[in-house]
């Protein structure tokens, strides 16, 4: 069954509802650059409130790479979900157990560059290509790119961008990829999450998975 995650979370309220509606995974951005940005110490009270068996992800954005290592165990986060320029290297010394590398495409020309982490992470996570953010656009992934990643990358793929309940079904029958991630497509505005959205979404894909 695909698993899903919901990042962007900035409050224990949400984390909790996202974990009671279904989620496998709950994601915290620690970019201060974000409008959803939360401080390891906030997301250090939020972890140690949530249930056993849930996976615990920071997102970074070319960070120090010894302060993600040292983010990771204060806030006991299981992953960095690295949305930034990180080299193979970067990831190699955070751990292939420890990393989702993240890559917003263009187009097919640069699924090659995808290819150079399959030793490095654990899994990629394919999300919508902005020149102004990082994440979090609310703008649709091209699903066609998507499948080719998929068909020449030997890696776990996650898919993001623009997901909401409404195109979350197709996605899944479309890409069949390990897991999807919502943020924006389930929000009432940045950093705060609709509870109904994301029980929709969850409900929806799970489903549909």
């Amino acid at each position: 069954m695909v698993k899903i995650k919901v990042c962007g979370i900035t409050n224990i309220e949400d984390a909790l509802a996202a974990v009671e509606a279904g989620a496998d995974a709950v994601g915290f951005i620690m970019f201060k650059g974000s409008k959803r940005y939360i401080s390891p110490l906030e997301v250090r009270h939020i972890t140690k409130e949530l249930p056993p068996f849930v996976t615990k992800v920071g997102v970074f954005v070319n960070e120090d790479r010894a302060t993600v290592l040292e983010i990771l165990s204060y806030a006991n986060l299981d992953f960095a979900q690295l949305h930034g320029d990180e080299t193979p290297e970067y990831c190699r010394y955070i751990g292939k157990r420890r990393v989702i590398k993240v890559f917003r495409l263009k187009d097919e020309t640069e699924i090659k560059r995808v290819k150079d982490y399959e030793n490095v992470a654990s899994a990629i996570l394919l999300d919508t290509f902005s020149q102004d953010a990082f994440g979090g656009t609310g703008k649709t992934f091209d699903w066609n790119i998507a499948l080719k990643v998929k068909e020449a990358v030997n890696l776990p793929l996650i898919l993001s961008g623009g997901l909401n309940s409404e195109n979350v079904s197709a996605a899944i029958e479309n890409i069949r990829p390990y897991a999807v991630d919502v943020c924006s497509g389930v929000e009432s505005h940045p950093g705060k999450k609709d509870r109904e959205a994301v029980e929709k979404f969850i409900r929806t894909a799970k489903c549909k998975g």
